[in-house]
């Protein structure tokens, strides 16, 4: 293959190197576009077709239905390593050792507590306010509290900044499904595990013991591996972006989370829940509800099936379909909206429209099933996918700030009124 692409415009041929990934991924490298051509850019509404960045962290193949993180498939990851385990990897870049994880562990608990005062701003927000509003807001507070600048010069710095807001944030998620569901404050206990100690953190009621169940433990260390990085989406590149600026870890992350909070985006576990209820609100048939998704012209649009990544199976849904059926089978709950979506899951893995079209249940819609099976309100499910997606923020932020990237400021091309003379307001 040859290594320069070739683009001639108005009779000029221009040459631009080609990069290539470990992956044989190709991309052009058009940095020097502008400077060469005089001032031509290229349009790429979305940036589907533009990489923003080089990066060592995910692997992502939607044709083949492949996800690696650093190297590892998410089908090892998630069958053999639990999510501290995954979050030392996506940050630093290789598993950890029994003593690197036992100081990640205990350093991160180091670092589990807040100062009262971010209580008092979560007490200012309404009973009513959702949750991805308060969290962005909490984490964006925390700036506050922690006011000194990351050195990226320097690795102690950088770590102690990285075990901080992994050691607050399960307290604000915590904080913020208890605000929602009228429940008192808590912290956690240093005697858990850092899933065990989420659990503790959103479901300890003051007048019982607390104990882990195994299988909701199992299934929540694997949705938040699950979930824990998915190479340059919206909330990834918008940490990116908002850090090539020198905004500090926290603030970034608080974009971050806004940008998930989006329906297209993280909001997509919420919309299956919210079809569910809609279906159950209109009688419940699930085959006349398939009918309307086959049906062009009806405006009904089936959650949580199939991905606009992964053109094959979801690779993620395969993993938490099993731990979907283990949970509801352990819980043996009783729920007509759970009820609804094993009838639109089974029709849809049977059905040959579906099938042909590749159109299977995706990660959204099994982790909407388990988190509604926990009880955690539907206004939580996109807080619970921040939970998840923090590590692969901070490694994605770290890479970005390590590589000196420039700032990010795209280009435009403007379509407004030519040069005009301005009118007095008398002559409008």
């Amino acid at each position: 293959m040859a290594n320069t692409a070739t683009i001639e415009i108005n009779g000029q041929k221009n040459e631009f190197p080609l990069i290539k990934g470990t992956e044989d991924e190709v991309a052009i490298d058009i940095s020097k576009l502008r400077a060469s051509t005089g001032g031509v850019i290229t349009v790429d509404p979305g940036y589907k077709n533009t990489g923003s960045c080089e990066s060592a962290i995910t692997f992502l193949d939607g044709e083949k239905g492949v996800l690696r993180y650093r190297g590892y498939s998410i089908e090892e990851l998630a069958e053999k390593a639990d999510f501290l385990e995954v979050v030392y990897l996506l940050i630093f870049g290789e598993l950890p050792t029994v003593s690197q994880l036992e100081k990640f562990e205990n350093d991160i608990k180091e670092n589990s507590l807040v100062d009262d005062d971010v209580r008092k701003i979560l007490e200012a927000f309404p009973k009513n306010a959702h949750p991805m509003g308060v969290l962005s807001s909490l984490t964006s507070a925390l700036t506050a509290f922690n006011p000194i600048s990351v050195n990226i010069e320097s690795q102690e710095d950088m770590y102690n900044a990285i075990v901080t807001i992994l050691g607050k944030f399960p307290l604000l998620v915590g904080w913020t499904m208890r605000k929602k569901k009228g429940l008192h404050l808590n912290y956690g206990k240093k005697s858990l595990g850092y899933v065990e100690n989420i659990m503790y953190l959103m479901f300890k009621q003051p007048n019982e013991e607390f104990e882990v169940n195994p299988i909701i433990k199992d299934a929540l260390d694997k949705l938040l591996i699950l979930h824990a990085d998915h190479e340059q989406n919206c909330s990834t590149s918008t940490v990116r972006i908002v850090g090539s600026s020198h905004a500090g870890l926290f603030a970034s992350l608080s974009a971050g989370i806004s940008a998930l909070w989006g329906p297209l985006h993280g909001g997509a576990n919420q919309a299956v829940l919210e079809m569910l209820e809609a279906i159950k609100a209109d009688g419940g048939d699930t085959k006349k509800y398939m009918a309307k998704a086959k049906d062009k012209s009806d405006p009904f649009r089936l959650m949580g099936f199939g991905h606009r990544v992964y053109k094959n199976f979801d690779p993620r849904a395969r993993i938490i379909k099993k731990a979907a059926d283990e949970v509801l089978g352990d819980l043996g709950i009783s729920d007509p909206i759970l009820d609804i979506a094993r009838g639109l899951e089974k029709e849809a893995l049977e059905d040959p429209y579906f099938v042909d079209r590749k159109l299977y249940p995706n990660v959204d819609f099994y982790s909407g099933i388990i988190y509604r099976a926990m009880d955690i309100p539907v206004e939580m499910f996109t807080v619970m996918f921040a939970l998840g997606r923090l590590p692969g923020w901070i490694a994605q932020w770290r890479e970005m700030r390590l590589r000196k990237e420039p700032i990010g400021r795209p280009r435009q091309v403007y379509i407004g009124e030519n040069q005009r003379a301005f009118k007095t307001i008398n002559e409008r």
